[in-house]
């Protein structure tokens, strides 16, 4: 493994070769994850979602995304981790665009899907990483470049893999009507029934559709919109977490963090704790 810590010792920016970890069970992670699976098929669990994949393809996670791959993979894959506190992905929005796109979106597949031509660019990219590893004085300055590069390239591809879907006219025009519905009224409408009603669909209709579009049922979806929503307030703004779970519609903070527990595996605390605030947050304020 090679690794940046802080000076306190917390694991900042990490690579690691083969991803056995993942295939004997679940994990979490309280860093950003990007897996490099060069060969081979398989199904990428991350948290509700279930997701086939072939490679060559990069999958992502989240912090504390509860991740488990079903199948054996090749030595040459990759997991890259990284801490927001050595890359915000919120700050340097404008440059990578990942944010919302690679990570932290609920509606959208967590992988990009890769030529044999990318995988080799991404591959020379893993390579410089190690080579700067293995220097006297590695340069934080010089990986975190490479790590930039390697964010923007990814979101690159999949803003073209999404406008060619778009250009094919795959969309599913009922479920991106819910998808619109669940952002918009989440906070208030949490049972699958009261969107299908919107939706003018019986509740089954809505699930059979929700599945095979988004890879989850409708419940999971309202949910991870939900602790998606309480994640980035607990790490992009300063609120406690009683003003949380005010904002969110809980009836009190308590509450809140049962579901978030349920959810994460951990309090609302405890995340932010491991995910830290983002220097983004005091212009949230």
């Amino acid at each position: 493994m090679k690794e940046v810590l802080s000076k306190s010792g917390e694991y900042m920016f990490g690579l690691t070769r083969g991803l056995t970890k993942l295939q004997s069970k679940p994990a979490q992670y309280k860093e950003y994850a990007i897996q490099y699976i060069p060969a081979g098929k398989g199904c990428y669990h991350a948290d509700f979602g279930v997701f086939p994949f072939e490679g060559p393809v990069l999958l992502f996670a989240t912090p504390l995304q509860t991740l488990k791959i079903d199948t054996s993979l090749p030595e040459q894959s990759w997991m890259l981790r990284f801490h927001g506190d050595f890359y915000c992905i919120e700050y340097h929005r404008a440059e990578v665009c990942c944010n919302g796109l690679l990570f932290n979106n609920i509606y959208i597949e967590p992988s990009v899907n890769l030529t044999i031509n990318e995988a080799r660019e991404f591959e020379l990219l893993l390579s410089q990483i190690v080579q700067e590893f293995e220097k006297e004085n590695p340069s934080e300055i010089v990986i975190r470049a490479y790590l930039q590069l390697f964010l923007a390239k990814s979101s690159t591809i999949k803003m073209r893999t999404l406008s060619e879907v778009a250009a094919q006219n795959q969309y599913d025009q009922p479920m991106e009507r819910f998808r619109v519905l669940v952002d918009e009224h989440y906070l208030l409408l949490r049972k699958p029934k009261d969107y299908a009603s919107l939706l003018g669909m019986a509740p089954n209709t809505l699930t059979k559709r929700c599945n095979s579009y988004y890879k989850k049922p409708p419940s999971h979806l309202i949910t991870e919109r939900l602790i998606l929503e309480a994640k980035k307030q607990l790490h992009l703004t300063r609120k406690s977490i009683k003003e949380i779970a005010f904002a969110l519609n809980f009836e009190d903070e308590f509450y809140f963090s049962r579901v978030f527990k349920r959810f994460t595996k951990v309090s609302p605390q405890a995340f932010r704790d491991m995910t830290g605030i983002s220097v983004v947050a005091d212009s949230h304020m």
